[in-house]
């Protein structure tokens, strides 16, 4: 699912200086890398992580269509878990997971640094490594729906980098590092702003998951 164009969240502006790309059906967790425009809607993002070079395609996942796990607020807002399909999906070194969407959105699943791998096999930093970069952009609650109310959870729907205004709602692929709240895959805390510096000074580099709904 995708909001209509006329929805301001049909815009992915700014705010994501690099993007990870990370799970796909059947071969999931294919970790990708990749600089995002200045200007992007929904689909434009889905297909980024789709012709993803040669580790890719040697994993299989060259073919895949994906969706970016990014949820929108307000009117025509968009929750991740509508977005990826529904599963099962596995990481590209054929370990499950999680089976369905349910699965993927409880403490069964099994997304942690060692399983998130990238296209590559191999981890992607997290708290402790230089630099640190476990904070992955989801603006979404653990169950995988929008953030309600008018709290910015976004960064005005992916298309603000301003400096120390917004936020968005971020989870940590390590499960480490919120001392004072969870540490699920989709969901520890806000980002201080939407900066660049301001996703860095709490340990992100504008990532975010991407799955291939087929």
């Amino acid at each position: 699912m995708s909001p209509s164009p006329a929805n301001a969240g049909n815009e992915l502006q700014g705010t994501i200086g690099r993007a990870t790309y990370l799970a796909s059906r059947c071969l999931a967790k294919v970790l990708r890398t990749a600089e995002v425009g200045a200007s992007l809607s929904y689909p434009a993002v889905d297909l980024l992580p789709g012709p993803v070079g040669a580790a890719a395609q040697a994993a299989g996942a060259g073919s895949k269509t994906w969706r970016a796990y990014l949820s929108t607020q307000g009117a025509g807002g968009v929750n991740a878990k509508d977005r990826i399909g529904n599963g099962p999906w596995s990481n590209a070194k054929g370990v499950q997971i999680a089976s369905n969407v349910a699965d993927l959105h409880s403490s069964n699943n099994k997304i942690n640094k060692e399983s998130a791998l990238d296209e590559k096999g191999m981890t992607v930093n997290g708290r402790g490594d230089t630099p640190n970069r476990h904070d992955i952009l989801t603006g979404t609650q653990q169950d995988g729906t929008a953030v309600a109310g008018s709290d910015d959870a976004t960064c005005s729907n992916w298309t603000s980098s301003t400096d120390g205004q917004g936020g968005a709602v971020v989870g940590h692929h390590d499960l480490i590092g919120n001392t004072n709240g969870p540490n699920f895959w989709n969901y520890s805390h806000k980002t201080p702003g939407c900066a660049p510096a301001n996703l860095q000074r709490v340990g992100g580099a504008g990532l975010f998951y991407s799955f291939a709904v087929n």
